[in-house]
């Protein structure tokens, strides 16, 4: 048994989700994904004012995933033994600090610097909400209490990030970090207001990290997570020039604004089925995205199958997150947290190696190399995710929930 296992009263009353709760975590979620992906919408301004070229300021974005990647395994280990809100609120004073220093700073490296503590925040954050989340339902609304947490993902790329260019262009990229900050401040007094407290584990039940690839079914969920995440950043961290070379370079926004939307649908229907359907749910997840990148490859020429194309990848895209973060959790059973911390380290490592996988591509073969090299990863993807039925991505959840 679990020794982090919350008390009875410590979970929504009636076997209802805590939405108040949920939200907050939700939000939290939007506040980590907008934080890595803001400087991409106001690059530009950020490398004339900081005085390097655009290339170097994207590794902003880079260093971001490095900090999350390094860091969150140990971290994790080191804060077992806390308090689950205590560490939550720490991590989340972690972007407030690191958001508030990259808005007042006029120094390259000191810049680089708050983004690395920021996917350090991000690393403490990512290995602990999609456990919180699962801790505050009931057992047969678990996943749907996770899909709700990572519905924070879409609307950061939706929303989020489109609202921060629009503030960055109105009134100075500063101006979208220190709302960023202003935000997460808000987002602390909710936390401290509405979401319960949970004990860490005790030191005596703590077991090496490494440990939980032992379990069966933890290390199908990770190499899935590695390469399916991989697939899909070298498509989106570059889906501008692909676009412009369809002549679609002007209408980004909207090709961004539609996967977003088909992204939330996507939220919305896997919260609704992944209590008994999680395997067919993430076959289907990995079928969407194969067929939009097929679609892509060979029919790209006409701007309106592009847009079938983007909305098939969103809606398979979009409840990735809380499969994952599901099978991981499941899998781990008492070694959960554990496996989701490495799944949060592999995540930000596929997302790093996706932005120099892809430009790669890009310089070696163009950018209509993208959706064959996601064709080819998906392939190994969908062999694992059929063939680990037993563990992983097993055919019967109840009894997992119902543990």
């Amino acid at each position: 048994m679990r020794t982090e296992t919350a008390a009875p009263e410590t979970r929504a009353p009636g076997g209802k989700l805590p939405m108040g709760a949920l939200l907050a975590l939700a939000t939290a979620v939007f506040i980590t994904s907008l934080t890595e992906t803001l400087p991409a919408g106001v690059l530009p301004a950020m490398s004339a004012d900081l005085g390097v070229g655009e290339s170097a300021m994207g590794q902003s974005i880079t260093v971001y995933a490095l900090g999350t990647a390094l860091t969150a395994i140990p971290l994790s280990a080191l804060t077992a033994g806390w308090r689950r809100k205590r560490l939550l609120l720490s991590a989340m004073a972690g972007f407030a600090l690191a958001n508030t220093v990259t808005a007042v700073s006029v120094s390259y490296p000191l810049t680089m610097a708050a983004r690395f503590l920021a996917g350090v925040a991000a690393g403490l954050a990512w290995a602990l909400l999609a456990g919180y989340a699962r801790r505050m339902a009931p057992a047969h609304l678990q996943g749907k209490a996770i899909a709700v947490a990572m519905a924070g993902i879409p609307v950061a790329l939706s929303l989020g990030v489109p609202a921060g260019t629009f503030l960055g262009k109105a009134f100075g990229w500063q101006s979208a970090f220190g709302t960023m900050t202003a935000l997460t401040v808000v987002l602390l007094i909710w936390i401290t207001a509405t979401v319960p407290d949970f004990p860490g584990q005790k030191r005596g039940s703590r077991t090496p990290m490494l440990r939980a690839l032992s379990v069966p079914g933890v290390t199908p969920v990770l190499f899935v997570t590695l390469v399916f995440v991989l697939a899909h950043t070298i498509l989106y961290t570059y889906i501008a020039p692909f676009l412009d070379r369809l002549g679609m370079g002007r209408s980004t926004d909207l090709v961004l604004l539609v996967f977003g939307a088909a992204s939330l649908l996507s939220i919305w229907i896997v919260g609704a089925l992944i209590n008994r359907r999680l395997r067919l749910l993430t076959i289907a997840s990995v079928l969407l995205v194969g067929a939009a990148a097929a679609i892509m490859a060979v029919l790209a020429d006409s701007p309106a199958l592009v847009y079938v194309a983007v909305t098939l990848w969103g809606l398979g895209w979009g409840g990735a997150p809380t499969l994952l973060q599901t099978a991981a959790g499941d899998a781990g059973g008492e070694h959960a947290d554990a496996a989701q911390a490495m799944l949060v380290t592999l995540w930000n490592a596929a997302m790093a190696a996706g932005g120099v996988v892809g430009g790669v591509l890009l310089g070696a073969l163009g950018s209509e190399s993208f959706p064959w090299s996601v064709l080819a990863l998906l392939v190994p993807v969908a062999l694992v995710v059929l063939t680990a039925s037993a563990h992983g991505f097993p055919r019967a959840r109840a009894a997992v929930e119902g543990a």
